[in-house]
């Protein structure tokens, strides 16, 4: 949780939970080895999580998976509802305890670890009835907590400077938890411990700034297994009276400044002085440092990159994958204007890419680079090339290779690696490069694009290596007033059939040019048709006959429509 702003504060939620009977021993996941990469699945139900795990996060390797906030929790549709715990039973919007059980099995069988979103810093503020009937009212949660079991200082956090304030003092309004109290102290560790028994396999705890670090590191000591692994959110502010680095002697910690500093660079500044990133420019130790592109709470604050900044947001995820510092978190989530708008259809994910989810973790650019990383764990950086702009390139010693060009234009070049001689697959494009036995391969690189090679992709073809990638690129230049959006829809499933209550949306983050890509079988002939909806739902086409284009039998085809009014 963003500890400045309100609806980032309301995330600031509290978690405990009542002991209950241990269910059968559940599956037992894979050791994670080098997969040291976690998707976040924020806000969506723990039926489509484990879908995720089984048909996109396991066979990625993706190493674990993190799931919103479990517990029951205030109703309302907003996003930080989640955030406000009522009781410690499983029973919020995403799912029940026997969801959230059989969601833990399904990633196991993936080889997928669980994280679970912990908040145990307070609970809810307010009268009323939780998500799954409990009643509470502020200071009151009927067999967990009383008044004498939160801390005296019932005014708001407005000082950041000051640590009693901080520690001590409710969050925007909401009941802080005493975590010095042993009582507090076991409750949390137990709602812990039940996460454990359904085979949770580690924690993010949110709002670890607004607790004294011995009052985490207690709590952590009375779990069955006080090594289990947990990540701390602790937000960096210059200038603050708590650091973040109090807290690396019970787990690791989210390094805020190092997504704020990928926006500052992708959005103001020169790629190539990415080539010391890292502890180098004041970060915490990479081995106790989780690290992200956005989460939650600064793509709503605006402190980091978004899905709206289009190819900046992307090369900075593949620039995060193959970088090595820190363990990735990759953030999936959903699209917004209301920055307090709850998750579509209440979390549940139909399909990706409709209904307004993102999907960041199966986009071919991201996901291509989990194995990327995994391949290239152990080996430091090698080959560093740039332009002295934009541009760059570096190899993982002998395992890896990758060139960015974050630049307006295209570029060719031959790069210098310390790869193997032979056939590898570029993973982002699905295409073939040869590397010679001098260790170079000449690519060109259009506008907001990369090459990833690594030894894990020597072929596009056969075996478990990546197939070749089909797609069509949609992007139509065509305005629009507030409420209205442009989908693109056609002959084929994939874009919706023709049915414009199927069509698929396009992005406006290059507005008056709207973008998609689409996947599509390799070698398709299709016909497609933009059109414009507004609030209501009512749908205006465009002019002329239906278009009409070939996906090529790998790669993807580019398209630059204008509308036709």
């Amino acid at each position: 949780m963003a500890g400045r702003t309100a609806a980032a504060a309301l995330a600031v939620v509290a978690a405990a939970a009542a002991a209950v009977t241990a269910p059968p021993t559940p599956a037992v996941a894979a050791p994670p080895g080098t997969k040291d990469v976690t998707a976040v699945m924020f806000e969506w139900t723990f039926p489509s999580v484990a879908r995720a795990c089984t048909d996109v996060l396991g066979p990625a390797g993706y190493g674990f998976v993190q799931v919103s906030p479990p517990q029951e929790h205030i109703q309302g549709s907003q996003w930080w509802t989640s955030y406000q715990p009522v009781s410690y039973r499983i029973a919020g919007r995403l799912g029940d305890r026997a969801a959230f059980a059989a969601m833990v099995d399904s990633c196991h069988a993936a080889g997928v670890k669980v994280v679970a979103d912990a908040v145990v810093n307070h609970m809810a503020a307010g009268d009323g009835t939780g998500t799954g009937g409990s009643p509470y009212t502020k200071y009151g949660y009927p067999g967990i907590y009383s008044a004498p079991d939160f801390d005296n200082c019932t005014s708001q956090v407005v000082d950041y400077r000051n640590r009693f304030n901080v520690q001590e003092c409710e969050l925007v309004g909401l009941a802080d938890l005493d975590t010095g109290e042993e009582y507090v102290r076991d409750r949390i560790a137990a709602y812990l411990d039940d996460l454990r028994s359904l085979g949770v396999d580690g924690f993010r705890i949110d709002a670890s700034k607004h607790m004294a670090a011995a009052d985490l590191a207690a709590v952590k000591s009375r779990l069955t297994d006080p090594g289990v692994h947990w990540k701390h959110e602790a937000i960096h502010g210059e200038g603050e009276a708590v650091s973040p680095s109090e807290y690396l002697g019970s787990g690791d910690v989210q390094e805020f400044r190092y997504a704020r500093a990928l926006k500052q660079v992708f959005r103001n500044e020169d790629l190539a002085h990415l080539k010391n990133f890292g502890t180098a420019w004041g970060f915490m130790d990479s081995a106790k440092s989780a690290v992200f592109v956005a989460n939650h709470d600064t793509e709503r604050g605006g402190d980091t990159l978004t899905y709206k900044d289009g190819s900046a947001y992307t090369l900075a995820h593949v620039f995060m994958l193959a970088w090595p510092y820190g363990s990735p978190d990759v953030h999936s989530g959903y699209e917004f204007t209301d920055h307090d708008a709850g998750p579509p259809n209440g979390g549940r994910v139909d399909a990706c890419y409709r209904d307004g989810w993102k999907c960041q973790h199966a986009w071919r650019e991201i996901s291509s680079m989990v194995a990327f990383r995994n391949t290239a764990h152990g080996q430091g950086v090698t080959d560093w090339w740039d332009d002295g702009g934009d541009r760059i390139a570096f190899g993982r010693g002998d395992r890896a290779y990758v060139a960015i060009n974050h630049d307006g234009s295209a570029f060719t070049r031959t790069f210098q690696t310390s790869l193997p001689s032979g056939a590898y697959c570029d993973v982002q494009s699905g295409r073939s490069i040869t590397v010679d036995g001098s260790g170079r391969f000449t690519a060109t690189l259009a506008a907001g694009t990369a090459v990833a090679l690594h030894a894990g992709a020597r072929s596009c073809s056969g075996g478990t290596d990546p197939e070749p990638v089909a797609a069509a690129s949609f992007a139509v230049n065509a305005t629009t007033v507030w409420g209205q959006n442009i989908y693109v829809t056609g002959d084929r499933a994939e874009l919706g059939g023709w049915n414009p209550d199927a069509a698929l949306k396009l992005d406006p983050a290059d507005y008056p040019v709207w973008k998609r890509e689409v996947s599509l079988p390799a070698g398709t002939a299709f016909a497609y048709k933009y059109l414009r909806k507004d609030q209501a739902g009512n749908v205006t086409w465009e002019s002329g006959a239906n278009r009409t284009a070939t996906v090529p039998a790998g790669g993807t085809l580019t398209l630059n429509d204008l509308w036709r009014p």
